[in-house]
């Protein structure tokens, strides 16, 4: 009897905390519908990730575990990812716990989708299989239009959330057919497999190309960097602003995941087809994004297109095709999740009494009224700026030196060039906090213990990691050393 079920538990316990948020998430789903306490949800979700994360760190293996029949991979990259993302759905309850509640928005059915959103991810960072990431990335998607529609009354959030619904379906309509295009030339969806067809040279390339152009155009959608970015400021400012704090973290780890499964671990052969598509929308992203937030007064617009710019300069890393590349994309991806629930997280936590923060005049002469808040806001903004001795600035020049270190000299100035003119509008958000005079139309705000100690910890991690940054640095180079193995 061992003997035959020893397979069986070989295959499950690798995925044991998918299994485990899964099961829960069923659970909330049925004690929030009998005892309406939405409490018990909150803190039963909490217990959920945190229960989880547990899993993950109790799983970790320094070589590569495949189950599943080689659809679902559980490797340091994967685990750190995913520690990486319970941290960052744990941040987003805390700090939305009182927006919620002030909105009715705090129900169930924002916990259950969270989860759902987290479970997507979950599978998205451990697939090994084209299939499994188009499970894991509709989970997550069907989750996130359900999230931003979650308003209903507000006739801004219904049109986002159809936005992101038409143009989300078009980009899974992009990556199947790529799929489809190198399921025919290589017999296999095994993303292993496909590596090893690719290396020993398909029949036909111009039809690998083909298909390679529909991937990275669909992977472009999912990771909203430029041509593909027209949904990325309407969901980031259509939707509530806890459910774009969600959106702006979070995925971001899975995009990056669901890149490297695709690219590095199914098509690194494939490395000089790729590269070039990834400069451009790279360079794209950073002109646009920087370009475009300097003329916006709505603060979640501005960081939308900041988002565009930011997953540009990671695509650098992954252009460069280089080993120290992927390790700097990672670590570059993390730190941009820990500014931007930070950055969400004080936009969140200012937005009381009914009013939202969203306007850039809303941050005028906060330092006069709540010093500490104006300091956290000027070091994330500072640290996305890419200023010393923020974390950002160590994650930017470690991506230059990657790319430099590839032979992508003039890619690298491009990118400075482009990090100075972003400079402009962070900055201007600095300005408006310590130089201007406060708006008189914003309240008191409540001093909400929970939500202020978790920023207060996020903006002195910027701080820290920034001066200490080897720790992380360190973890991601390991992470890819037993991944990419």
């Amino acid at each position: 009897m061992m003997q035959a079920t020893t397979p069986i538990l070989s295959d499950f316990l690798p995925a044991l905390p998918e299994i485990f948020v899964l099961v829960m998430t069923c659970f909330i789903l049925l004690v929030d519908v009998i005892s309406k306490q939405r409490m018990l949800s909150y803190t039963l979700t909490l217990l959920t990730l945190a229960g989880a994360a547990a899993l993950t760190f109790a799983s970790v293996s320094p070589a590569p575990q495949y189950c599943f029949g080689g659809q679902f991979v559980n490797d340091m990259m994967a685990e750190v990812l995913k520690l990486v993302t319970y941290l960052a759905s744990i941040a987003v309850l805390v700090y939305s716990r009182r927006y919620l509640a002030e909105r009715n928005l705090f129900k169930g059915e924002f916990f259950v989708l969270l989860l759902f959103a987290t479970l997507g991810m979950m599978v998205m960072i451990s697939a090994n299989h084209f299939l499994v990431l188009y499970v894991g990335l509709e989970l997550l998607s069907l989750s996130l239009y359900a999230l931003v529609a979650m308003h209903r009354d507000n006739k801004q959030a219904t049109e986002a959330a159809m936005k992101y619904f038409v143009l989300g379906a078009l980009a899974s309509g992009l990556l199947l057919y790529g799929m489809s295009i190198l399921y025919g030339l290589t017999g296999s969806l095994e993303l292993n497999r496909v590596a090893a067809y690719v290396f020993i040279g398909v029949k036909n390339p111009m039809l690998l190309a083909f298909g390679l152009v529909f991937l990275v155009a669909g992977l472009g959608f999912k990771l909203g960097v430029a041509p593909f970015h027209m949904w990325v400021p309407d969901i980031y400012q259509g939707a509530p602003s806890a459910v774009t704090l969600f959106i702006g973290s979070a995925p971001k780890l899975a995009a990056f995941a669901f890149t490297m499964r695709i690219l590095v671990d199914g098509l690194q052969p494939a490395v000089a087809e790729w590269q070039g598509m990834l400069a451009v929308m790279a360079v794209l992203s950073m002109a646009i994004g920087n370009l475009a937030a300097i003329m916006q007064t709505n603060i979640k617009r501005m960081l939308a297109y900041s988002t565009i710019s930011h997953m540009g300069f990671m695509l650098l890393g992954l252009l460069s095709g280089t080993f120290a590349g992927y390790s700097v994309s990672m670590f570059y991806t993390i730190v941009y999740v820990l500014m931007s629930l930070g950055t969400f997280g004080l936009v969140v936590y200012l937005s009381q009494n009914g009013l939202e923060a969203e306007n850039l005049d809303d941050f005028k002469g906060l330092n006069q009224r709540y010093p500490w808040l104006a300091a956290l806001m000027a070091m994330l903004m500072f640290s996305m700026a890419g200023i010393p001795p923020f974390v950002g600035f160590y994650a930017k020049l470690s991506v230059l030196q990657a790319l430099v270190g590839a032979g992508w000299l003039w890619l690298a100035l491009v990118a400075v060039f482009f990090s100075l003119i972003g400079a402009y509008y962070y900055l201007r958000v600095v300005k408006l906090l310590y130089f201007d005079a406060p708006n008189a139309t914003v309240p008191t705000l409540a001093p909400y213990g929970d939500s202020r100690a978790l920023l207060s910890l996020n903006g002195l991690a910027v701080l820290l990691l920034g001066i200490a940054p080897q720790g992380l640095i360190t973890l991601c180079v390991y992470a890819m050393q037993t991944s990419l193995q």
